[in-house]
């Protein structure tokens, strides 16, 4: 099955800092793919370029369902099915969980104002299917002030699933999470899989991405030091791998995959 996404020999210079060199990088359909790389490794610039907001420098190129994309703007990425969520969770605190639901995207109704009533009935849905909040002092109208850090991410990632995202970035969803928050985001980010979407798990804490990952990639210094399945590697030889990285630039001690 052709990649949902692809960057093919990607670079991205800032003066003369190379934040990125040569990245040979690919999401599959319905794929976990987990990003590892230390502060400075060059994550988020590949998350700018796969969101529209920084070009590659030329030479580089980027597949969506097989077709190049040149240009690629933010709104466009957002229409094309790429969503991003962020470590900072990008929510509305004070307000009602139906109202993050559809902030910015609400809905309306034939005769252009706000269906209260639609939104908050979508909302109810969505608890129930994809949040699994069942108690009934959850509500459509509860504060998201209220829920804790791992129920707050599944909001957000609810709400790219809901609005048709085909691959959610997750841009160190677990940062500053208890360990049974970690566990329920984590337990969030296993549903992209079960609704058929893909997703990009970027974190630096290989705890965190190995347990949800189908496929793990590692940059070091802008640049691709390897790759593999995670069913090629216990959880013990990707940490001995790991070690190599620091070490020489490569899982394989050598600069390969």
């Amino acid at each position: 099955m052709e990649p949902f996404l692809q960057l093919k020999n990607v670079s991205k210079t800032f003066g003369e800092v190379a934040a990125l060199r040569g990245i040979n990088f690919e999401v599959g359909a319905n794929e976990i793919v987990g990003l590892l790389g230390d502060n400075g490794a060059g994550k988020s610039t590949m998350v700018k370029i796969l969101t529209g907001y920084h070009q590659p420098d030329p030479g580089g190129e980027l597949y969506l369902k097989g077709r190049r994309i040149e240009h690629l703007s933010v709104a466009q990425a957002r229409g094309l099915g790429i969503e991003v969520v962020y470590q900072e969770r990008a929510l509305a605190d004070q307000q009602s969980l139906w109202r993050n639901i559809f902030m910015g995207r609400e809905l309306a109704d034939r005769w252009g104002r706000l269906d209260l009533k639609g939104m908050r009935r979508e909302t109810g849905k969505l608890m129930q299917t994809l949040m699994g909040f069942t108690s009934a002092a959850v509500s459509p109208d509860s504060v998201v002030k209220t829920f804790s850090g791992g129920e707050r991410q599944g909001v957000a990632i609810t709400r790219a699933l809901y609005f048709k995202a085909e691959l959610i970035i997750l841009d160190e969803p677990t940062m500053g999470l208890s360990l049974s928050e970690t566990r329920k985001c984590l337990d969030f980010v296993a549903g992209i899989r079960a609704a058929g979407k893909s997703a990009i798990f970027i974190d630096h804490n290989i705890f965190h991405v190995y347990p949800v990952a189908d496929r793990i990639v590692v940059l070091d210094r802008g640049a691709v030091a390897g790759q593999f399945l995670k069913n090629e590697l216990t959880l013990q030889e990707l940490i001995d791998r790991l070690y190599l990285v620091a070490q020489t630039g490569s899982l394989n001690g050598g600069g390969g995959k």
